[in-house]
């Protein structure tokens, strides 16, 4: 039980399930709108998301730590760098103007752990509200727009409605994460429950899940597929609203961030 265990932690703090998650992301995308699965692309984002959020998370540590990192950080640094060797496998592999594309939001990713300028302490993160909006923009470009452009399909107002209704979706799966942080959070990062509190963050995240599943059925045609976003909305809200300062380990890490697995799953089952 403990090795299962360890694998289990190993599996949430290396960002492998925040990385399946953004593969179920683009696989959904590429389910709406009947797109050949592209490998490449796909393991692309796979691993650009581990590289990212690895990056994002152990920077600080890394920095100022680096000789007393602890055997599971360490190990986590060398599966970062492995990933990181395949993302640019993959990128090699994309055509130039994918790349092109994926750079402000790789960008962005960087800016969220290191401070905009050498002359600013604050990094993009510890700038009120930014960090849902930043991760939902990034989330949606990469998992929407990209695999939608690579495959030279053209941007119409549906695929520009799917894409805020993706930026919604995942501002929504951010709010739990942010109501756990906040006995953990600086007093300076002004997260969304900090500013307007538990309950009001959780009627907020309702009121932008509702106006995604409003998006859903101006979108899709198909009653299953509509169905099917009825019921990941109302698992959704569920777990917002049973969000907690004292959450348990894995509610935040694994349930939440497993809802678009569940999703993409269930999509690819039944339909």
């Amino acid at each position: 039980m403990t090795f299962l265990k360890k694998l289990l932690n190993f599996y949430i703090n290396s960002s492998i399930h925040v990385a399946l998650a953004a593969y179920a992301f683009v696989r959904i995308t590429e389910f709406y709108y009947d797109l050949e699965y592209n490998e490449t692309l796909n393991y692309f984002i796979f691993f650009a998301t581990i590289t990212g959020y690895n990056f994002v998370k152990y920077f600080g540590i890394a920095k100022f730590h680096h000789r007393s990192l602890t055997k599971d950080l360490k190990i986590i640094q060398i599966f970062s760098f492995l990933c990181f060797l395949l993302m640019c496998y993959y990128a090699y592999q994309l055509p130039i103007q994918i790349l092109i594309l994926f750079i402000p939001f790789g960008f962005l990713t960087v800016l969220y752990a290191i401070p905009l300028l050498s002359g600013f302490q604050k990094n993009l993160r510890n700038i009120s509200y930014l960090k849902v909006i930043i991760v939902a923009f990034v989330w949606s470009g990469t998992t929407v727009l990209l695999p939608l452009i690579h495959t030279e399909v053209n941007i119409d107002s549906n695929i520009v409605l799917f894409a805020v209704q993706r930026f919604l979706i995942v501002a929504v799966l951010i709010l739990p994460f942010d109501i756990r942080d906040i006995q953990y959070d600086a007093i300076s990062l002004q997260t969304i429950p900090k500013k307007i509190g538990i309950q009001n963050t959780k009627k907020l995240g309702f009121v932008l899940l509702l106006l995604a599943l409003v998006i859903e059925f101006l979108i899709s045609t198909q009653t299953t597929t509509k169905n099917i976003f009825l019921g990941f909305s109302f698992v959704t809200v569920l777990f917002l609203m049973r969000a907690k300062e004292n959450q348990s380990r894995y509610y935040s890490s694994f349930w939440v961030e497993a809802l678009p697995i569940f999703w993409w799953i269930i999509l690819t089952t039944i339909i």
